[in-house]
């Protein structure tokens, strides 16, 4: 996958914004203003193409325990994050579903309020 597929991908979503909070390298989509997935693009670009991703804890123990390519989040609550190699043994269509996983479980967690604002988005 390259990164700009992924990025199309995520920013195609709902409510979806990009931003650089922490620094210039770090690309975080947001849902309504709360993270769901993070690049290193320095690192992106030296061919280590990996994205933070939100999972449910359950889930994601059993895909550490599963491929290779998904470890505890970098840098991320390690119950709450996953650390996805792309183009590596998960397929680029199963990073999609991840990504979506981790976009929804967001939206899941939005108060009421904030849902209905993304309704109408």
């Amino acid at each position: 996958m390259h990164i700009e597929q992924l990025r199309d991908f995520c920013i195609q979503k709902k409510g979806v914004t990009e931003h650089f909070p922490f620094d210039e390298v770090t690309l975080v989509f947001k849902v309504m203003g709360k993270m769901f997935a993070l690049v290193g693009l320095e690192k992106w670009e030296k061919g280590e193409t990996s994205i933070n991703l939100k999972c449910n804890p359950d889930w994601s123990e059993e895909l550490r325990g599963e491929y290779d390519s998904i470890n505890a989040g970098f840098h991320m609550n390690k119950k709450h994050w996953n650390t996805v190699t792309l183009n590596a043994d998960v397929s680029d269509k199963f990073a999609l579903e991840l990504i979506t996983h981790s976009y929804d479980l967001v939206v899941k967690g939005l108060t009421k309020k904030i849902k209905e604002e993304l309704k109408q988005l």
